[in-house]
Formats: structure tokens, sequence, C-alpha cells
């Protein structure tokens, strides 16, 4: 039963407590091996916004962690030079500047052997990534340029043209012209070159007219500095486009095609330490009735026939590292609720690979840093129960337990525990999913079930989540059930097709199976269950809605309400073509369904959405309260923020989530009286 006087209180019973605990994201490690270095974001003092600074992690797990930086503007992106000195990206103001004011994202320089950061170089759009070549030390960088501009006074000269006129006009030729939550454009991203130890950095344009080549690009540069491998986006009539990999010769700028073909998708390039071979991701292109397949390729640098990464492993790979040795990969894919880290070895051919699994426990495995030594692999591991902090683990042995090492934040205690539920599926499949069960759940105290499905769709239950934490809700003494459904990752490409296309049947009918599974436990009160999702998730609990009456209330964030309205108006059009036809949108369109609601429902959308845009959100609250014929016997409750994306981020938005969330479950599922949380009054 929820309580507002837990017994053994902890950060999740206190929002503004779990808003406050800081948050680890990526890890660098240096050339020696001696320094691991990560990302901390930590709430400002007036509980606004976040700001993160660089920790340094003893490898060997010898020494406590030690804070690197300190900035008002917060640093990011770090990466190392062959010297050892780290590079960051941070807005702070230049120390030697006139104005105290923080500018466009700077590279910055902090010494090895000691010493205060100093500048090494912006643009007027700041500096986007960074990346160094091992051996030379080259440094590459990405950076927003306005399309006419020739040099970065011209770009600079012509931003404050723009500005000064108040315009923000953008045209284009092409598609798309929005990503996620910020328009494509004016400005096109550019790879700039700075030579080894050049300060102030002076800047070569690589690519002077990449159009939106670029956008959403990731690249690297070779050990000796004289290639640049990086995606590189083509338009392919009807509004599709694709990315491949090319290689730029860093002397002369000239680019070559390496990976290229219209049937896939290339993103992700890493040359080895060898600087012989590239590895890539590859997503075939999919259809309505074929499902993507993801997997990994190699392709000798100087060019050639790209040949598939253990092509028997039914896994999708997500991040992929070199080992120093250049003889195997470290990659990281979801693995039945897990995401554990593997080793590949690379024979003579494809046949010849051989895939080892590093991790064995529960974990979700990010920023993979193989030491050069070949003894260890650096990590974030991270789980369901578990925040992201730092590990080792070996680089050879099977199935090993992850070492944890000392680092910047403490794990914060949880409200309950974690199990696991099982179910099969209508045709037989295995199902399952996470359970999070509150702190004093049994048979004599059932706790009311949550139903939480995931976005994606093509994803797991696997990993933390600080925007959407189960344990927010085990601390108000709800069970919150965690499946994955047909079309999750991890669990092989068949479990993935059986739900494409048809989001309405498979994911749907797996989601009642676990459902059903988890209220049969004597920890569960089957009398008291709702549901919530967001994004795909969003979908699916508007899909719920439609089709059953079993849940006392359902929370649909972001979510897809009607499909012919969502295919041409989200961000990436083109993909949606090849995960339906109009014919199968119109089957699997949960507003066609509006007229069976009678769950009540909350509402909740940003207007800065690009990717499931605010009119599914305005849809479908019209679709509800115009059902309504006495408004002040209106269930349902719309929460709308003006200025967020498909995610709620500012800090104080996302305690006025929970709240929100909490009111409106504590009413339709524990019988209590709605309560308007403050800051909405």
């Amino acid at each position: 039963m929820p309580t507002d006087d837990p017994i053994d209180p902890t950060p999740f019973h206190d929002l503004d407590a779990y808003v406050a605990l800081p948050r680890l994201s990526g890890l660098a490690l240096s050339p020696d091996g001696g320094r691991l270095v990560t990302g901390v974001a930590e709430l400002e003092p007036d509980g606004t916004r976040y700001r993160s600074a660089l920790w340094q992690i003893d490898p060997s797990g010898s020494e406590p962690a030690r804070r690197l930086t300190r900035g008002g503007a917060g640093e990011s992106g770090p990466v190392f030079t062959p010297e050892g000195d780290l590079l960051f990206r941070s807005a702070r103001p230049d120390p030697d500047s006139a104005t105290d004011a923080d500018g466009p994202a700077a590279l910055w320089l902090l010494p090895a052997g000691g010493g205060e950061a100093r500048p090494l170089g912006t643009r007027a759009g700041g500096i986007s990534d960074v990346a160094v070549a091992r051996g030379s030390g080259t440094v590459v960088a990405s950076a927003p340029t306005l399309p006419g501009s020739v040099t970065g006074e011209d770009d600079e000269r012509r931003r404050t043209a723009r500005s000064d006129a108040k315009i923000s006009a953008i045209l284009h030729a092409g598609y798309p012209v929005r990503h996620w939550d910020h328009d494509l454009g004016p400005a096109e991203n550019r790879l700039l070159l700075a030579a080894p130890g050049a300060e102030p950095a002076s800047w070569t344009d690589l690519t002077p007219e990449p159009g939106r080549a670029l956008d959403e690009a990731s690249y690297d540069v070779s050990p000796d500095g004289g290639c640049v491998v990086t995606g590189w986006s083509r338009a392919y009539g009807h509004g599709s486009w694709r990315p491949g990999i090319v290689a730029i010769d860093t002397a002369t700028g000239t680019r070559r095609d390496l990976l290229l073909d219209p049937g896939h998708e290339y993103s992700g390039p890493r040359i080895s330490p060898d600087g012989r071979t590239v590895v890539a991701r590859r997503e075939s292109v999919s259809t309505p009735d074929t499902a993507p397949r993801v997997d990994l390729v190699v392709v000798p640098l100087e060019g050639g026939e790209p040949r598939p990464v253990a092509p028997g492993w039914d896994r999708w790979p997500s991040a992929v590292r070199w080992t120093a040795d250049s003889s195997a990969l470290i990659v990281t894919a979801d693995e039945d609720g897990r995401g554990p880290l593997f080793r590949i070895d690379l024979g003579a051919g494809p046949g010849a690979d051989s895939v080892t699994r590093l991790t064995g426990d529960r974990g979700c495995y990010t920023d993979p840093c193989p030491s050069p030594d070949g003894r260890w692999v650096y990590a974030l591991r991270n789980a369901v129960d578990a925040a992201p902090a730092p590990v080792r683990v070996s680089a050879t042995a099977p199935d090993s337990t992850p070492e944890a090492l000392p680092g910047p934040a403490t794990a914060p205690q949880l409200p309950g525990t974690l199990t696991e539920v099982e179910a099969a599926a209508s045709d037989g499949t295995r199902l399952r999913g996470w359970l999070v069960l509150p702190s004093g759940a049994g048979p004599d105290a059932p706790a009311p079930l949550l139903l939480w499905i995931h976005g994606g769709p093509l994803a797991s239950w696997n990993a933390w989540a600080w925007r959407w934490n189960p344990w927010l809700m085990a601390a108000r003494g709800y069970a919150v059930l965690l499946p994955d459904p047909a079309l999750s990752t991890g669990y092989g490409q068949g479990f993935i097709q059986r739900g494409w296309g048809q989001w309405g049947g498979a994911p749907y009918t797996d989601l009642m199976a676990v459902t059903d599974a988890a209220v049969a436990r004597p920890e569960i009160d089957e009398r008291r269950v709702a549901a919530m999702g967001g994004s795909f998730g969003g979908y699916m609990a508007n899909w719920v809605a439609g089709h059953t009456d079993r849940f006392a209330a359902i929370v649909t964030h972001a979510s897809l309400w009607a499909l012919d309205q969502f295919g041409p108006t989200t961000d990436h059009a083109e993909y949606w073509l090849t995960e339906m036809t109009p014919e199968m949108a119109e089957a699997n369109s949960p507003h066609r369904h509006a007229d069976a609601i009678v769950t009540p429902m909350l509402v909740i959308h940003g207007d800065k959405d690009y990717r499931v845009p605010i009119g599914e959100g305005l849809r479908l609250w019209w679709d509800l309260v115009s059902r309504q014929a006495d408004p002040e016997a209106n269930p349902h409750r719309f929460l709308y923020f003006p200025d967020e994306n498909h995610w709620i981020l500012a800090p104080r938005h996302a305690v006025l989530w929970y709240e929100t969330v909490h009111a409106f479950l504590a009413v339709h599922v524990l019988g209590g009286k709605w309560e308007t949380p403050d800051l909405l009054r």
C-alpha cells in the first residue's frame, strides 16, 4: 500500500532528493591505460538545470575518484591526446578574453602534468565533437557552419548579420528538415582539422560543402592522422536518404566511398589501432514485411569488399571498440533483458570469428574502453536496479564478474527488490520481464501493479533510466512490471519479426500475457492495476485503452495516436514508409478505437517533440474530451509542456511530471481524491 511515511526513506521517496542525485555518463581511457575520465552531471543550486564536470577514476581501483574541472558552464566530451593531455568541450569564458560571458562550446586542454586548463579554439557555432589520432595527435572536430561560409571569420559575420536582422528562417531543398527536438539548418556540420600541438588551433575545413551529409554522423581518425572515416548521408529520392561511410584524406580533402549500398545504412565507424581496418555497424533497410537486421562489417581502410562479422550471431551490436592488438572487437548488445559485453575474435573469414560473452550478470554495459595491455575492459555498468558506475571486466574470460571501481557517486539505496517474471505467448514463444517489488510487498500486503511499457519499439527494459525510473513508483508502494514484448531487442531476429508492422498484434497480446503472470503472484493486488508508457510505449498504452478495461488508469506520454497523421509529420517520415503501408497503419492505429475507451487517461506531451509531433497529443485529447457529455465528470487529464521535447528533461518539470502521475494514479488506482500539484495551481 503506498505510503507517505516510509520506514526506510531513500532518495526515491523525495523527488527533490532524486533529481539531485549525480549522474555519470561517458568514459575515456588515457593512452597508457593509467587514467579514466567520466562526466558527472549535478544539479545546480537553483535546481533548474544540470551542470557537468569531469572526474578522474583510478583504473586500478586503489585511489578514490577526484574532480578535474569546475567551470561554471560545465565540461563534456573528454578525449586524450597521445601525450596524455585531456581535451574537452566547454562554453566557459576564455580567461584571456575581455568578456566574462559564456560563448559557444570551445575545445579546451588540461595538461597531463598539471596546471590550469586552457582554450585551444572554437568556431562561431561551437565545437560539437572531437576525435584525436592516437599516434600523431592530429585533432578532428565537428562544427556547425553556415553553408555560404568559407572561413571561421566569415561564418561569424554571417551569424551576426542573421542575429542583428532577427532572421530565423531556413530554406530547405531536401528532406529531413527536423531531428528529434531541433531544426536542421541553416548551419551544416563540417569536419575541421587541426595539426598536432597547434595552439590556438588553426582549423582546416575538410568538408567545405557537406549539405546535410554529416547530420548525426560519427567519425574516427586514423592513428597517423592521414585519414578520417565518417558517416555520410545521401538522398535517394522520394524523400529517403541513406548513410554510408566515406574516407577523407586529411592532406587533400579527397573523399572516397568506403561502405555504400542502397540496401543498408552504415554508422559508427572505428579504425583499428594498426590503421588497417574499419569496423562499422550495418542496418538493413526494412520493408513493411521484413524487420531490419543489424550486424557489424569490417573493410580495409584502403578500400575493398566488406565482410560481415560473426554472421551467425543473432544479436544486434551497438557500441564497438577494437582491442589494442587489432585482433578482436569489444561489443555491447542487448540479450535477454541484459546488456552484456562481448568479445569477437576475428578469424581469417566470417566463419572463423568467435564470440565470447564477457559478462554474465544482469548488467547493461556502455562506453567500453579496452586497456592497452589487453587485460581489461573498462566500462560504465548499469542495470534496472543500478545507476551507471565504473567497473573493469576481464577482456578474455567468459561470464566474468565485474570489479567495481571507486567512482564519483555512491549507489543510492533502493526502495524495493528486483525479480523476473516469465510467461508464454499465444504462439508458445517465451516471454519475460523485470518486476520491481516495493519494500514490504507480500501475500499479506499485496502491492498495486503498474505495467510500464518501453519505447522504441526496438529496445529492451535492461538499463537504468533517469527519466523514467520505476523505483520512484516503488517508493510510493507500487510494483512495477517492465516487460519485453514482441519487437524488443535481445531475443533474436525472429522475436522482432513477430511484431513487425503489426504493433497491435503480438506486442499487445505479449504484454497481456506477462501482466497475467505478474498479477498471479501473491505479492500483487490484481484488483488495482494501471498501465503507462512513452513514445511506442505511449502508442501501446493508447492501444491498450481501446482494447481492454482491465486497467484502472492509463498514463500515455509522447504517444502515437492517429497513424495516418503521424506518418507524414514525424521528423523522419521516410523511415515510417519502411515500417508500415498505409493499410497497415490504418489497421494498427489506436484512434480507430476511441469509442471503446472507458479507462481514465492522463495524456502528457511536449510541444518541442518532433519525433511524435504535438498534433498526436492534441488529437488524442480532443477525441477523449469530445466524447464527454458532462465536462464536470471528465476523468481524463492533459499535462502539456510548451518547451519540452520527446522527454521531460528540466529537473523541475521532471518533478512535476512524477507528481502529476502520482496524483492521477492515487485517484483511479487507490481510490483517493484528486490533488493538483502545487506548481500547477
